[in-house]
């Protein structure tokens, strides 16, 4: 809120849980908000396991690489709408409103994809999810934003990051629960429509946000409100800070317009915003460059390709992931306002890069030591029940597992029944010859392939998710609730909640290509690369807003910085506005 008291640079973590300890109500907006989080995260969490047992039900799907893709990221397309009118309600309707809708969309879609009888309806399904998530993604955090004091700001909207990964570990969890049940996939992805009915009733009970209260001349509710969150002596400064606040975006207003493309034209005509823009965009792309979702959307199958083939093994790997990544962020709620969001991203991108890369020679370590084929072990369960494309090589001395799966979709590795790491087969993929290779007690592989370095790659996996969660994971959406203007806010989180929608589009709807073209050891290197250019540009662009209010931040931004190696701004020396 605007004009707190406390000094900002005490902000701490423990004051939080000692603020929300005396006014419980402030816990309350924010964990009731902070479900949209949870959705975030559940939505993303469950279609990684749910997709394995889609597989065993549409063999369509199994076969086409695409068609995994597409289930994927439709909920990603629709997040993209739904972020991006999500901006234009919060401003016109509130936030309020705008959290409801999302979970009635949110619930529609876990209701179509739970009776799907078809992959084309589960896409549809996904759409929905994906609407109702974007509209949550960006709304959720404005709005703990706007009904917290500025000294425990950061916390309270990290606790939106921590339901996220949340979410992410409750999907795991009932994902490995339904495994054994009849319909496994089909309860995974319909009990995801409780938390939004969840939210969706208490929201009922809660208040819209008092900033867009006041900014729409409703000052007594928004009194009403302020005097639940501050203490009395500071009721009154507050609404004078925000009072001033607002009679100033008014005046501005009236050279503005009040049209969506009036307000983007602004928008980026204002040199406060257009910088808060560089720096917001710039750390929503980065969080979806890093390659994070692809590890969140794809996490069983990442497990399989590191070796582990059973179902079951890679959801309960896939739920130690997930677990680090919930531990990873309950770290960032502690230090993000103590050491500054900046200097958390930066550490963060470090810690990403050197697991990509280390996970990028792991893979290809995993690849080059792929158990031999043999040809007496393939014809042992007969020439017809040969993988045809091993049987039309002009020369398969040099195969290997990863040869073998690389070499058609129709293709899967029969593990040796004496020892997995000894030569095995390659084999047709059909039910009939899949239920041979398991008779005589052998693995069968689609995805990865037998490996002593499997173990090794899910640690750094399990690093890499931590080294991301405590800092990239959530100060992205921290940096977007509070680097804006009041006037502007709903349009610049709307356009930096999209472009992270985007970057999470090409990213999961390009995954499993990549790895097809490139191998997982190629993909991973990919991703570091991006990452490094991500945090260049963090460096350069985005800047420290621990600790500030919403109009010191303007202010900070009017002057420009300048970077340093300390990760602190620095006040530019010179005029920067034709930036």
């Amino acid at each position: 809120m605007e004009g707190g008291i406390s000094k900002p640079d005490k902000t701490e973590f423990t004051e939080c849980w000692r603020t929300s300890w005396k006014t419980p109500y402030i816990m309350r907006l924010a964990l009731s908000a902070g479900i949209g989080g949870l959705l975030f995260g559940y939505d993303t969490g469950v279609i990684s396991g749910a997709l394995l047992y889609i597989r065993d039900d549409f063999k369509s799907v199994d076969r086409q690489t695409w068609l995994q893709e597409t289930i994927v990221s439709m909920a990603v397309a629709g997040a993209i709408i739904g972020a991006a009118v999500g901006g234009w309600m919060n401003d016109k309707y509130g936030r309020k409103k705008s959290i409801l809708l999302a979970d009635l969309m949110f619930f529609c879609g876990a209701i179509v994809m739970c009776a799907a009888p078809a992959p084309w309806m589960i896409i549809i399904g996904r759409v929905l999810v994906g609407l109702g998530v974007g509209m949550a993604s960006m709304t959720a955090p404005l709005y703990i934003s706007e009904a917290s004091p500025a000294r425990i700001r950061g916390a309270l909207v990290s606790t939106n990051g921590l339901l996220i990964t949340g979410g992410q570990f409750l999907a795991y969890l009932i994902n490995l629960a339904f495994t054994k049940a009849p319909g496994t996939w089909r309860w995974m992805v319909g009990i995801a429509g409780v938390p939004a009915l969840v939210q969706f009733i208490l929201m009922l009970s809660l208040p819209e946000s008092p900033r867009w209260l006041y900014r729409n001349d409703k000052v007594k509710e928004a009194r009403a409100i302020l005097e639940k969150i501050y203490p009395p002596n500071e009721v009154e400064e507050e609404i004078k800070a925000l009072q001033s606040s607002i009679e100033t975006e008014k005046a501005e207003e009236g050279s503005i317009g009040e049209g969506f493309f009036s307000k983007l034209k602004s928008a980026w005509g204002n040199v406060v915003v257009r910088r808060g823009l560089y720096a917001g965009i710039t750390v929503q792309v980065a969080q979806q460059f890093v390659g994070i979702n692809t590890v969140m959307y794809y996490s069983p199958t990442i497990v399989q390709l590191a070796g582990f083939a059973s179902n079951k093994t890679a959801l309960a790997l896939s739920l130690i992931t997930s677990g680090l990544n919930a531990a990873g962020s309950i770290v960032s709620m502690f230090f993000v306002d103590r050491f500054g969001r900046r200097r958390l991203m930066i550490i963060s991108m470090f810690g990403i890069i050197i697991c990509l890369v280390a996970l990028s020679v792991m893979f290809h370590e995993t690849s080059i030591h792929a158990p031999p084929v043999s040809s007496i072990e393939s014809l042992h369960f007969g020439r017809n029940s040969t993988c045809s494309s091993f049987l039309q090589a002009p020369d398969v001395s040099s195969w290997n597992c990863m040869s073998c799966l690389k070499a058609s979709s129709d293709c899967a590795f029969c593990a040796n029944g004496d020892n997995k790491y000894h030569p095995g087969a390659c084999l047709a993929i059909t039910d009939a010859i899949q239920g041979s290779c398991r008779k005589e007690r052998r693995t069968w592989y689609t995805q990865g392939c037998p490996t002593k370095f499997g173990i090794f790659a899910v640690l750094l996996l399990g690093l890499y998710i931590i080294s991301y969660s405590s800092g990239m994971g959530t100060v992205p959406w921290i940096v977007n609730s509070e680097i804006y203007p009041l006037r502007y806010r709903g349009v610049g989180g709307g356009i930096a909640a999209v472009s992270n929608w985007v970057s999470n589009l090409i990213v999961s709807e390009t995954f499993l290509t990549l790895t097809e073209a490139l191998g997982s050891s190629g993909t991973f290197l990919l991703f570091a690369g991006f990452s490094f250019l991500g945090l260049v540009a963090i460096f350069f662009l985005v800047p420290e807003t621990k600790g500030l209010q919403f109009e010191e931040v303007e202010k900070m931004l009017e002057k420009g910085f300048k970077p340093n190696i300390c990760c602190c701004n620095k006040p530019a020396e010179e005029d920067e506005s034709k930036v």
